[in-house]
């Protein structure tokens, strides 16, 4: 029987048998984190106070997944205008459970204080230029996200790797990334809002849209080096890559390639919502133009019932668009599943906030307590028991 935890709103049956199947696994946990300037853009993102702030909220968020509360942290986690980081629910199910966590860096402005996988990437710059990421570095990328896709899943075969992202001002490029790829996404992302800024974001993506246009009709791009022929095989089409170096972040094209080499061998989770739906937008349209195999029967999204049921947003509408995509014809809509975790009734307003809107997911939060329901079968009280200890522990740590 399902887990009445788990709620599934796209792809019913196909999410039933993926829940099926790695019930009782234990996953591992792959995060990317990455930056782009549109995300110091004031009024942008919500996740840190000031753009000085969301500067250094992937560090925050990395050093608290890795050390816990009682670390004294060289980078705390940012206030926020109200709410608490989703990291605490990350880190409360991956203590917990003793998942293993592996964090990468796909390009920050500056190193987080932990131990990490550095993919010698590059922060991006805002998205409205046209020109975020130099191709090169987006090529170096994505052959990285290959190769750790395939090492990560090379002892998981009978289950699944979970990959998560801190990216601030990440559904802003997602926003960008699904409507170059011929997506109708203009009013659907979601935002760490609480109600989503949709004109400034599609503003930022136009602009950047038209800039990329401008310098594609100037000269075509040049090819990549490695044993992917970077020529991609669309005739007079968009590559994909050129998209992300267009308006993209790193982070988007690392998972991209660690979903695609991860699917051959085991179950897939990509974590998060309207950031997650590009990737898996952007899966499609690779594996298409690089004629590279995947499975994606294998992949399955895994989100908060605040993002998929944000009111300001139309998640499940922008997962169904997925296969209207110009792009990813090889694509079709993937499972969307989220974790029915409520702070309705939390004794800390940080955690109630949720209920109102402000913080919705991030760092793989859905995805943690999707795991801890499938492989424990925790049910509400125990996942609200065990975050609200981080919070309890943190405050007595700042004190």
């Amino acid at each position: 029987m399902p887990n009445s935890q788990i709620r599934i709103y796209t792809q019913k049956k196909q999410g039933e048998e993926w829940l099926r199947r790695y019930r009782g696994c234990l996953p591992v946990f792959g995060c990317v984190l990455g930056f782009t300037e549109t995300g110091l853009i004031p009024g942008i993102s919500a996740a840190g106070r000031t753009p000085e702030d969301r500067k250094y909220t992937a560090c925050a968020d990395a050093e608290f997944l890795y050390y816990g509360p009682e670390h004294k942290p060289q980078n705390p986690l940012p206030p926020l205008a109200a709410g608490a980081s989703p990291v605490l629910i990350s880190r409360a199910v991956f203590d917990s459970l003793k998942i293993p966590v592996h964090l990468f860096n796909a390009g920050l402005p500056h190193p987080p204080a932990v131990p990490l996988i550095d993919l010698g990437g590059a922060s991006a710059k805002c998205l409205s230029g046209g020109a975020a990421m130099e191709i090169t570095t987006v090529h170096h990328l994505f052959k990285q996200g290959l190769l750790w896709g395939e090492r990560l899943a090379a002892n998981m075969q009978q289950s699944y790797v979970i990959f998560g992202e801190c990216v601030v001002g990440g559904t802003t490029t997602a926003l960008a990334i699904l409507t170059a790829l011929g997506i109708d996404a203009a009013g659907k992302v979601n935002s760490s809002h609480p109600v989503c800024n949709h004109a400034q974001k599609w503003a930022l993506v136009q602009a950047g849209l038209e800039k990329m246009k401008g310098s594609r009709e100037q000269g075509a791009g040049g090819r990549g080096q490695g044993e992917i022929n970077f020529q991609s095989s669309m005739q007079n089409s968009v590559d994909p890559l050129e998209l992300v170096a267009a308006v993209g972040d790193p982070m988007q094209v690392v998972i991209a390639g660690m979903a695609i080499a991860a699917s051959r061998s085991c179950g897939v989770m990509l974590a998060g919502g309207t950031q997650m739906l590009a990737v898996y937008a952007l899966m499609s349209a690779i594996a298409q133009a690089y004629a590279l195999s995947w499975q994606p029967e294998a992949v399955v999204i895994g989100t908060t019932r605040w993002v998929a049921e944000d009111p300001t947003g139309a998640t499940v509408d922008l997962a169904l668009s997925l296969e209207k995509g110009n792009l990813t014809q090889s694509g079709r809509t993937p499972p969307l599943l989220a974790t029915a975790l409520s702070f309705a009734d939390s004794r800390y307003p940080q955690l109630r906030a949720y209920e109102q809107g402000f913080v919705k997911e991030g760092m793989g939060a859905g995805a943690a307590c999707i795991a801890a329901h499938l492989s424990q079968n925790w049910q509400q009280d125990q996942l609200l028991a065990a975050i609200e200890s981080q919070l309890e522990r943190l405050s007595t740590a700042i004190h």
